[in-house]
């Protein structure tokens, strides 16, 4: 399958392209810069320009299936975090619908599904707004879609256990590496049980398919 993913250039976008590689897929690594193009061939992804927040349909056009795991990063202001996790996500959300996008993958937050976690805590509170707008966004497009909520991100080696499921409640520890996020996203892709499903996710004693088998 040919799985354009949405920052590519990211941590965990490297890794969603290790990973859709190691299953056989065929990743559209989305980028602005080119001189970001030949690190990700090295990876294994075939570069593709485009921009969030602009008119992203060459890219998508190329395309069966879209991973969106694309952020504006903590260093960057709330203009860029509206422009980015919500407002590019939408765009790319309703330019995966006018192109018969098989299946679309979110990578969202925990707490986003939640609209009153961060009140009063700035940039978390816009950040978690914006992703909940986005995740509602795709909800209503009529894709078929997963979206996946995870803890605190760790760059820690894959487990290749989880704990997934609709709430995870936030006494828990909700921290989980990166590494097992990207193969949450991958099997997303192909996995039917998680289709029009949004779940959060953890660090836990599950194997991966087995965990969203049981969703």
């Amino acid at each position: 399958m040919k799985v354009l993913v949405a920052g590519a250039n990211g941590h965990t976008g490297r890794l969603v392209i290790r990973y859709l590689k190691e299953k056989g897929h065929e990743p559209l690594a989305l980028i602005r810069d080119e001189k970001q193009a030949d690190a990700l061939k090295e990876l294994g992804a075939a570069p593709v320009i485009g921009d969030l927040e602009k008119d992203v349909t060459d890219a998508v056009k190329q395309a069966e299936a879209v991973i969106f795991a694309a952020g504006s990063g903590s260093k960057t202001g709330a203009d860029k975090t509206i422009a980015v996790d919500q407002e590019g996500a939408k765009r790319l959300v309703d330019t995966a619908k006018k192109e018969n996008i098989q299946h679309f993958v979110m990578l969202s937050s925990y707490n986003a599904d939640d609209p009153h976690q961060g009140k009063g805590q700035g940039s978390m509170e816009i950040y978690y707004e914006a992703k909940r707008k986005a995740d509602e966004h795709l909800k209503q497009s009529g894709l078929s879609y997963t979206i996946v909520r995870p803890g605190a991100l760790l760059h820690e080696e894959k487990t290749g256990k989880i704990e997934a499921a609709a709430h995870i409640p936030d006494d828990r520890d909700i921290e989980i590496s990166r590494e097992d996020v990207a193969t949450v996203l991958v099997e997303s892709l192909t996995e039917s049980n998680v289709k029009n499903k949004a779940f959060d996710l953890i660090k836990g004693d599950t194997p991966v398919e087995e965990a969203l088998r049981n969703l």
